[in-house]
């Protein structure tokens, strides 16, 4: 178990360190750096070369995070059932995830939408320009928004993978059980059952 462990916490840390990385680096420098081209009809298809060949490599860090999040998720159930505030914290992670996914899918698909408009005129990748059409400046004006979006809602990940590593301290788990115990023991939960999971976390 510790070394598949260890495998699934490498797959969730680092598909989420590519997509918090990739996504920051993207608004920062692929779409900054379109507006330094010279023509603007070149601006959006130069950006769009580029989000185009990330985005296989985005979506195998995404899989690989998604796929170690699940799995930690099932390791770590005893945890999630008996430890105090283990379970809010996944329930504000999952809630992150699942917007940071809608917020991916949708900005990809407004990627695609200025990657098929062909040599129009822009300002920028963002930033439209008097003679853009109305359906791509629109795409742009929304992007604009979303590409900082995605870096804050997967370094909120990030922060929240952090706290929950903290829980993970022996101390904390032990004392998680115990006052989710002292909670419970008015429904009848068995306290020797309680006890053995917090001693398994300690000996970790």
């Amino acid at each position: 178990m510790p070394g598949k462990h260890t495998t699934l916490r490498s797959m969730h840390d680092l598909g989420l360190a590519a997509w918090f990385g990739g996504s920051l680096m993207g608004a920062v420098g692929v779409n900054s750096a379109a507006a330094d081209v010279d023509d603007p009809r070149r601006r959006l298809p130069t950006a769009s070369t580029g989000w185009a060949r990330w985005t296989p490599v985005n979506a195998a860090a995404i899989g690989a995070h998604l796929v170690g999040a699940a799995g930690e998720l099932a390791v770590e159930s005893p945890r999630v059932a008996f430890q105090k505030g283990v379970g809010t914290m996944s329930t504000v992670k999952t809630g992150l995830t699942v917007a940071a996914l809608a917020v991916t899918g949708y900005s990809r698909m407004l990627g695609r939408r200025l990657e098929n408009s062909g040599e129009v005129p822009a300002e920028g990748t963002t930033e439209p320009h008097q003679q853009t059409p109305d359906q791509v400046a629109s795409a742009q004006r929304q992007l604009k928004a979303l590409q900082w979006a995605i870096p804050v809602l997967t370094g909120a990940l990030v922060v929240i993978t952090a706290y929950a590593g903290e829980q993970q301290k022996p101390g904390q788990v032990f004392r998680g059980m115990l006052n989710r115990g002292r909670g419970m023991a008015g429904r009848a939960v068995p306290m020797a059952a309680l006890a053995g999971t917090a001693r398994r976390f300690r000996q970790r």
